[in-house]
């Protein structure tokens, strides 16, 4: 054999060392394993690299990554890359030969664990946050390389042009959505009918970006303000797929995304209070995701469902859920089966079904201990302990008993999230309703009172219609006492303000 250096550290290799690394190199990457090693600078220069990164596709990049020379004679397995990013080699399989990944938390969670330069990526990461109206944040680092994106007059502006009718309240809620101007979606919004009808991938990134942005939002303010902008991008940017140009790879990306999107307006018309609307997107979710074949979406759709007939349509809710987990058996996470057993509680409540609400309980709080996953979908962020309390505290209200209720929505106000901000004011609502069923009125009006400031921040129809109804409640002149009468003052000047 002849002489050579390593790629590493560009040391001489001995003439009998046939493993392409030298001894000290070999041993400073015995974790590997577990996770990525250092790189240097020039790692991103190499070619097959670079022409994958400028591909825009990340499964490329990470099979251009593991057989890089700087790794030695030998690419790195399959099997260990996957493990670093938390999925199956046959899952990185696909993931290195299929279509490219359009949804933003994967390639942020992705690129970042590989330690990818920003400057090479065609995404920005998410990063800092400015105040660009009141009460609504956008990260600084989104506004991308030509600046900060544009005002809400601008945006109207563009929305005239393209012929839709969208007043100033909604584009103000499209402002406060992280990185709208810079996935170039905004467009598509704009002026569908002078968007070029060949789709590429390019253009299913951008809507899935948008998607993954309205998700963000939705957390932190609520749906009142994002419901009828939701519903005017999935009207026109569904009529602009039915008349576009496409291959057949894209197609599927496409069919998926525009399921997602189908659920996310289902979702934020749910917590609009305006659940009637959601049937249609849920239904279309589920045939979209048939046609791209994937059951991921199909699934998420299902658990909406179930969630949107538990009060009118309890057997068919239940029937989401079997159906869901018949679905996701062999690839479902843990948080998954959790979320699905936990939709099943809540409804084995609204039937009076004690024991069926045990048991789907118990499976949720099983499921939920074996831990998150990276391979959990994007959506299932909200399910936390405080969620798992929150669906045990709803149910109990829903089996009248309110002060097992009361329990588990104390647990969850004593512990916020500092990111799901909107349902950390929804379970401190339902505090106080099961505090006034109880009959302790001044921790219902405390409770209550101590809301208010936020209410005008997050708004959700869910949230207003549960605080209107307690403050019919509390109003009772044969109930009145000091807080409670403090509270309905407070109520009725927030209202009216």
């Amino acid at each position: 054999m002849t002489h050579a250096n390593c790629p590493r550290c560009g040391g001489r290799l001995a003439r009998d060392n046939d493993s392409g690394r030298c001894a000290p190199c070999q041993a400073a990457e015995r974790d590997r394993l577990s996770t990525p090693p250092v790189v240097p600078a020039g790692f991103w220069e190499h070619g097959p690299v670079r022409r994958a990164l400028a591909e825009r596709h990340l499964g490329r990049v990470i099979r251009a990554y593991r057989c890089h020379p700087y790794h030695g004679r030998a690419a790195l397995p399959q099997t260990v890359v996957a493990g670093w990013l938390g999925i199956t080699q046959a899952q990185l399989s696909r993931v290195e030969n299929g279509p490219p990944l359009v949804h933003l938390d994967r390639l942020t969670h992705w690129s970042r664990l590989l330690q990818v330069p920003p400057r090479f990526l065609w995404f920005s990461l998410p990063g800092p946050s400015v105040k660009v109206a009141e009460h609504d944040v956008v990260p600084a680092e989104e506004a991308g390389p030509t600046g900060p994106p544009a005002q809400p007059d601008a945006y109207i502006a563009a929305s005239s042009q393209g012929g839709g009718t969208t007043d100033r309240r909604q584009f103000h809620a499209l402002a406060a959505l992280a990185g709208i101007a810079a996935t170039g979606s905004l467009d598509l919004l704009a002026a569908p009918h002078n968007t070029a009808r060949n789709i590429g991938m390019e253009q299913v990134r951008a809507v899935g970006s948008l998607v993954d942005e309205f998700r963000r939002a939705d957390a932190a303010v609520g749906a009142n303000q994002l419901c009828g902008l939701a519903i005017r991008m999935h009207a026109q940017l569904s009529e602009w797929a039915a008349k576009a140009i496409y291959r057949p790879e894209v197609g599927e990306a496409l069919q998926a995304t525009l399921a997602d999107l189908a659920i996310e307006t289902a979702w934020l018309t749910i917590d609009a209070n305006r659940r009637p609307e959601a049937r249609a997107y849920l239904n279309e979710a589920i045939t979209r995701a048939r046609f791209s074949d994937d059951p991921r979406m199909e699934v998420r759709a299902f658990a909406y469902l179930a969630l949107l007939t538990r009060e009118d349509r309890p057997g068919e809710s239940l029937h989401a859920v079997e159906a869901a987990l018949r679905s996701s058996a062999g690839w479902g996470t843990p948080r998954l089966a959790t979320l699905l057993h936990l939709r099943a509680a809540r409804t084995y409540a609204t039937l009076n079904d004690m024991s069926g609400f045990h048991r789907a309980m118990s499976r949720a709080q099983r499921e939920f201990e074996r831990g998150a996953s990276e391979d959990d979908m994007p959506f299932l962020h909200f399910v936390t302990a405080q969620e798992v309390k929150g669906i045990e505290g709803l149910a109990y209200l829903a089996l009248d008993r309110p002060e097992r209720a009361a329990d588990a929505f104390r647990t969850i106000t004593e512990n916020p999230s500092p990111v799901l901000r909107r349902n950390h004011i929804y379970y401190s609502v339902q505090l106080a309703d099961a505090a006034h069923r109880h009959g302790n009125l001044d921790e219902a009006a405390h409770t209550a009172i101590n809301l208010l400031p936020d209410i005008g921040q997050v708004n959700s129809g869910r949230v207003s219609l549960h605080l209107a109804q307690l403050r019919t409640s509390l109003g009772q002149p044969q109930r009145a006492t000091t807080a409670t009468r403090r509270f309905l003052e407070a109520y009725d000047q927030a209202v009216h303000a």
